[in-house]
Protein backbone atom coordinates (compact mmCIF):
# COMPACT_ATOMS: atom_id res chain seq x y z
CA UNK A 1 0.00 0.00 0.00
CA UNK A 2 1.01 3.40 -0.97
CA UNK A 3 2.65 5.90 2.08
CA UNK A 4 0.70 8.59 2.68
CA UNK A 5 3.21 11.10 3.26
CA UNK A 6 2.11 15.17 3.82
CA UNK A 7 4.48 18.16 4.35
CA UNK A 8 3.78 20.27 7.52
CA UNK A 9 5.88 23.54 8.37
CA UNK A 10 5.68 23.09 11.91
CA UNK A 11 7.39 21.18 15.21
CA UNK A 12 6.03 17.18 15.38
CA UNK A 13 7.05 16.38 18.75
CA UNK A 14 5.94 12.62 19.35
CA UNK A 15 3.67 11.75 21.85
CA UNK A 16 1.20 14.65 20.93
CA UNK A 17 -2.09 15.38 19.66
CA UNK A 18 -1.79 18.78 16.52
CA UNK A 19 -4.49 19.95 14.31
CA UNK A 20 -2.74 20.16 10.56
CA UNK A 21 -2.39 23.52 9.25
CA UNK A 22 -5.57 24.32 6.84
CA UNK A 23 -4.01 23.15 3.64
CA UNK A 24 -2.68 20.00 4.72
CA UNK A 25 -5.74 19.29 6.65
CA UNK A 26 -8.04 20.35 3.68
CA UNK A 27 -5.95 18.46 1.68
CA UNK A 28 -5.99 15.19 3.39
CA UNK A 29 -9.96 15.43 4.10
CA UNK A 30 -11.43 16.56 0.45
CA UNK A 31 -8.54 14.95 -1.74
CA UNK A 32 -6.99 11.87 0.05
CA UNK A 33 -10.57 11.54 2.10
CA UNK A 34 -8.80 10.23 5.15
CA UNK A 35 -11.07 9.05 8.02
CA UNK A 36 -10.61 9.04 11.40
CA UNK A 37 -7.85 5.91 12.49
CA UNK A 38 -6.39 6.14 9.09
CA UNK A 39 -2.36 6.10 9.40
CA UNK A 40 -0.42 8.49 7.63
CA UNK A 41 3.42 9.85 7.37
CA UNK A 42 5.01 13.67 8.36
CA UNK A 43 7.44 15.40 7.42
CA UNK A 44 8.83 19.15 8.41
CA UNK A 45 11.61 18.96 6.86
CA UNK A 46 14.24 18.44 9.89
CA UNK A 47 15.21 14.99 8.45
CA UNK A 48 12.71 13.02 9.80
CA UNK A 49 9.51 11.22 9.31
CA UNK A 50 6.97 11.26 11.76
CA UNK A 51 4.29 8.14 11.75
CA UNK A 52 0.98 9.51 12.49
CA UNK A 53 -2.50 8.88 13.07
CA UNK A 54 -5.87 10.84 11.97
CA UNK A 55 -7.84 11.18 15.40
CA UNK A 56 -10.36 13.78 13.72
CA UNK A 57 -12.21 14.86 10.67
CA UNK A 58 -14.41 18.03 10.53
CA UNK A 59 -15.57 20.88 8.84
CA UNK A 60 -12.58 23.46 9.91
CA UNK A 61 -9.88 20.82 11.07
CA UNK A 62 -8.32 18.01 10.77
CA UNK A 63 -6.75 16.95 13.78
CA UNK A 64 -3.43 13.57 13.79
CA UNK A 65 -1.56 12.18 16.85
CA UNK A 66 2.08 12.13 16.63
CA UNK A 67 3.38 8.29 17.10
CA UNK A 68 6.67 7.82 16.36
CA UNK A 69 9.88 9.98 14.63
CA UNK A 70 12.11 8.06 12.24
CA UNK A 71 15.48 9.25 10.42
CA UNK A 72 15.26 9.26 7.17
CA UNK A 73 18.45 8.69 5.86
CA UNK A 74 18.46 9.34 1.76
CA UNK A 75 19.71 12.83 0.63
CA UNK A 76 22.66 12.87 -1.35
CA UNK A 77 25.89 12.73 -0.48
CA UNK A 78 26.80 15.28 -2.98
CA UNK A 79 25.44 18.96 -2.32
CA UNK A 80 24.47 20.65 -5.61
CA UNK A 81 23.28 23.96 -5.83
CA UNK A 82 21.44 24.75 -8.83
CA UNK A 83 21.14 28.47 -10.36
CA UNK A 84 18.70 28.35 -12.56
CA UNK A 85 17.64 31.23 -14.67
CA UNK A 86 14.05 31.79 -14.51
CA UNK A 87 12.18 30.09 -16.91
CA UNK A 88 8.79 30.89 -18.10
CA UNK A 89 5.47 29.45 -16.94
CA UNK A 90 5.45 25.73 -16.00
CA UNK A 91 9.04 25.07 -16.75
CA UNK A 92 10.34 26.31 -13.67
CA UNK A 93 7.45 24.23 -11.65
CA UNK A 94 9.18 21.71 -13.91
CA UNK A 95 12.72 22.34 -12.91
CA UNK A 96 12.15 22.53 -9.60
CA UNK A 97 10.08 19.67 -9.29
CA UNK A 98 12.33 17.40 -10.88
CA UNK A 99 15.54 19.09 -9.29
CA UNK A 100 13.86 18.46 -5.77
CA UNK A 101 13.74 14.75 -6.70
CA UNK A 102 17.00 14.57 -8.04
CA UNK A 103 18.27 15.24 -4.60
CA UNK A 104 19.47 19.25 -4.97
CA UNK A 105 19.99 20.68 -1.53
CA UNK A 106 19.39 24.65 -2.77
CA UNK A 107 17.60 26.19 -5.85
CA UNK A 108 18.46 29.76 -6.84
CA UNK A 109 16.28 31.21 -9.37
CA UNK A 110 18.30 34.04 -11.08
CA UNK A 111 17.52 37.05 -13.38
CA UNK A 112 19.96 37.30 -16.10
CA UNK A 113 20.92 39.40 -18.84
CA UNK A 114 18.25 37.28 -21.67
CA UNK A 115 15.96 36.29 -19.25
CA UNK A 116 12.40 36.94 -20.60
CA UNK A 117 10.76 37.25 -17.37
CA UNK A 118 10.14 40.12 -14.97
CA UNK A 119 9.15 39.71 -11.84
CA UNK A 120 7.11 43.29 -9.28
CA UNK A 121 7.80 42.72 -5.80
CA UNK A 122 4.67 41.11 -5.09
CA UNK A 123 4.88 38.77 -8.06
CA UNK A 124 7.83 37.62 -6.78
CA UNK A 125 6.89 36.78 -3.92
CA UNK A 126 3.86 34.99 -4.93
CA UNK A 127 6.13 32.88 -7.30
CA UNK A 128 8.24 31.73 -4.36
CA UNK A 129 5.81 30.06 -2.50
CA UNK A 130 4.69 28.52 -5.29
CA UNK A 131 7.91 27.28 -5.62
CA UNK A 132 8.45 26.36 -2.54
CA UNK A 133 5.04 24.37 -2.39
CA UNK A 134 6.26 22.46 -5.57
CA UNK A 135 9.53 21.40 -3.67
CA UNK A 136 7.55 19.97 -0.55
CA UNK A 137 5.20 18.10 -3.45
CA UNK A 138 8.01 16.88 -4.78
CA UNK A 139 9.26 15.30 -1.55
CA UNK A 140 6.40 13.71 -0.25
CA UNK A 141 6.20 11.97 -3.77
CA UNK A 142 10.00 11.14 -3.89
CA UNK A 143 10.46 10.34 -0.17
CA UNK A 144 12.76 13.41 0.99
CA UNK A 145 12.77 14.63 4.37
CA UNK A 146 14.51 17.72 3.57
CA UNK A 147 12.89 20.01 1.65
CA UNK A 148 15.54 22.16 -0.79
CA UNK A 149 15.95 25.71 -0.07
CA UNK A 150 14.64 27.89 -2.93
CA UNK A 151 16.23 31.61 -2.71
CA UNK A 152 14.05 34.95 -3.53
CA UNK A 153 15.01 35.85 -7.59
CA UNK A 154 17.68 37.92 -7.71
CA UNK A 155 19.84 39.17 -10.37
CA UNK A 156 22.73 37.22 -11.04
CA UNK A 157 25.40 40.19 -10.03
CA UNK A 158 23.82 39.96 -6.88
CA UNK A 159 23.79 36.29 -6.58
CA UNK A 160 27.69 35.93 -6.86
CA UNK A 161 28.25 38.58 -4.25
CA UNK A 162 26.80 36.93 -1.79
CA UNK A 163 28.42 33.32 -2.57
CA UNK A 164 30.43 31.77 0.25
CA UNK A 165 33.68 31.20 -0.21
CA UNK A 166 33.59 27.42 1.20
CA UNK A 167 35.49 25.52 -1.53
CA UNK A 168 32.47 24.75 -3.79
CA UNK A 169 33.25 24.13 -7.45
CA UNK A 170 31.65 26.37 -9.32
CA UNK A 171 30.50 25.49 -12.84
CA UNK A 172 28.21 26.76 -15.76
CA UNK A 173 26.89 25.02 -18.08
CA UNK A 174 27.99 26.72 -21.97
CA UNK A 175 27.57 25.32 -24.72
CA UNK A 176 31.26 26.07 -26.28
CA UNK A 177 32.72 25.00 -23.21
CA UNK A 178 35.29 22.22 -23.25
CA UNK A 179 35.32 21.05 -20.13
CA UNK A 180 32.80 17.95 -19.74
CA UNK A 181 31.39 16.39 -15.96
CA UNK A 182 34.11 13.04 -16.19
CA UNK A 183 36.86 15.99 -15.72
CA UNK A 184 35.45 17.29 -12.43
CA UNK A 185 36.86 16.86 -8.40
CA UNK A 186 34.32 17.28 -6.18
CA UNK A 187 35.26 18.47 -2.33
CA UNK A 188 32.87 17.86 0.70
CA UNK A 189 31.85 21.60 -0.10
CA UNK A 190 29.95 20.31 -3.57
CA UNK A 191 28.81 22.31 -6.42
CA UNK A 192 27.22 25.25 -7.78
CA UNK A 193 25.97 24.76 -11.06
CA UNK A 194 24.44 28.00 -13.26
CA UNK A 195 22.38 27.62 -16.24
CA UNK A 196 20.76 29.99 -17.79
CA UNK A 197 17.35 31.04 -19.19
CA UNK A 198 15.74 30.05 -22.72
CA UNK A 199 17.74 32.56 -24.51
CA UNK A 200 21.10 31.18 -22.43
CA UNK A 201 23.52 32.98 -21.05
CA UNK A 202 24.86 36.30 -22.38
CA UNK A 203 28.35 37.89 -22.55
CA UNK A 204 27.89 39.88 -19.96
CA UNK A 205 26.40 36.83 -17.52
CA UNK A 206 29.73 34.92 -18.69
CA UNK A 207 32.27 37.28 -17.92
CA UNK A 208 30.34 37.91 -14.02
CA UNK A 209 31.11 34.40 -13.60
CA UNK A 210 34.06 34.03 -15.00
CA UNK A 211 35.56 36.87 -12.42
CA UNK A 212 33.95 34.80 -9.91
CA UNK A 213 35.78 31.69 -10.36
CA UNK A 214 32.66 29.85 -12.22
CA UNK A 215 34.24 27.87 -15.01
CA UNK A 216 32.32 26.90 -18.38
CA UNK A 217 30.94 22.78 -18.71
CA UNK A 218 29.32 21.05 -21.47
CA UNK A 219 27.30 18.59 -21.60
CA UNK A 220 27.80 16.92 -25.11
CA UNK A 221 27.69 18.14 -28.93
CA UNK A 222 23.91 19.22 -28.85
CA UNK A 223 22.31 22.04 -27.16
CA UNK A 224 19.73 21.38 -24.70
CA UNK A 225 16.89 23.37 -23.17
CA UNK A 226 17.13 25.42 -20.41
CA UNK A 227 14.44 23.14 -18.91
CA UNK A 228 16.57 20.46 -19.68
CA UNK A 229 19.72 21.24 -19.39
CA UNK A 230 19.93 21.55 -16.13
CA UNK A 231 18.09 18.55 -14.92
CA UNK A 232 20.34 16.66 -17.51
CA UNK A 233 23.20 17.84 -15.52
CA UNK A 234 22.15 16.99 -12.07
CA UNK A 235 21.35 13.61 -13.42
CA UNK A 236 25.03 13.28 -14.84
CA UNK A 237 26.24 14.50 -11.39
CA UNK A 238 24.66 12.26 -9.17
CA UNK A 239 25.51 9.10 -11.40
CA UNK A 240 29.40 9.62 -11.49
CA UNK A 241 29.99 11.55 -8.08
CA UNK A 242 26.73 11.23 -6.22
CA UNK A 243 24.24 8.61 -5.08
CA UNK A 244 22.89 6.93 -8.28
Amino acid sequence: MRTIRIHVDQPLPPGTELGLPAQAGEHVARVLRLGEGAPLVLFNGDGQDYAAVVTHVGKREVRVRIDAARVVANESPLTLTLAQGVARGEKMDLIVQKATELGVACIAPLLTERSEVRLDPARAEKRLDHWRAVAASACEQSGRARVPAILPAQPLEAWLANLPHDGALRLALLPEAGQSLRSLTFTPAGGLLVVGPEGGLGERDVAALETAGFTGLRLGPRILRTETAGLAALAALQALYGDF
